[in-house]
């Protein structure tokens, strides 16, 4: 399997071991950079890229770091069909996975030990989705939004009695 990374110079050091790391499990890493440290970097330039990577090649997965992941996160989620996670512990890696068939995941380097985010890599890449009709669902749900721009409906649990119907604020209301 390729795996996309993508990071900033706070995740520089760690992409260096991640690289070794994953070619030693039999992944192919692809390094979208950087590739020297500058403190002044931005991360969307090699966040972007990465996520584009795991779009452009169906069944490939991405790593992006930052120094807390939230920004390298939210970069990879503006790439159409990209699901990107924020992880911090291993339960979060698994259901990024399993729920969410998550294809990018995003690790904030600062905040975890390079022990801890590999051991949270390999459970995010070993991880299968479930494929439950829940999750399926709702997957879909996001990528209609992504596609067209139209809210999902709001189901009737939305309705308080005491109020009548909800309102619906899509662009059909």
């Amino acid at each position: 399997m390729r795996v996309h990374i993508g990071s900033d110079h706070a995740g520089l050091e760690i992409k260096a071991r991640l690289i070794e790391w994953l070619e030693g499990k039999g992944y192919e890493p692809v390094d979208h950079g950087p590739f020297v440290f500058d403190a002044t970097d931005d991360y969307p330039v090699f966040c972007l890229r990465a996520a584009e990577g795991v779009v452009g090649e169906p069944g490939s997965m991405g790593i992006v770091f930052g120094g807390s992941g939230n920004g390298e996160q939210i970069a990879a989620n503006k790439v159409k069909g990209i699901r990107a996670a924020l992880v911090w512990s291993e339960e979060t890696a698994v259901l990024a996975r399993e729920h969410n068939d998550a294809n990018v995941i995003s690790i904030g380097a600062r905040q975890h030990s390079d022990a801890e985010m590999l051991h949270f890599i390999e459970v995010f890449l070993t991880t299968a989705f479930t494929g439950e009709e829940r999750h399926v669902r709702r997957i879909g749900m996001l990528s209609d939004f992504e596609t067209t721009g139209d809210l999902p409906p709001l189901p009737e649990s939305a309705q308080d009695p005491a109020q009548g119907p909800a309102q619906d604020h899509g662009p059909d209301a």
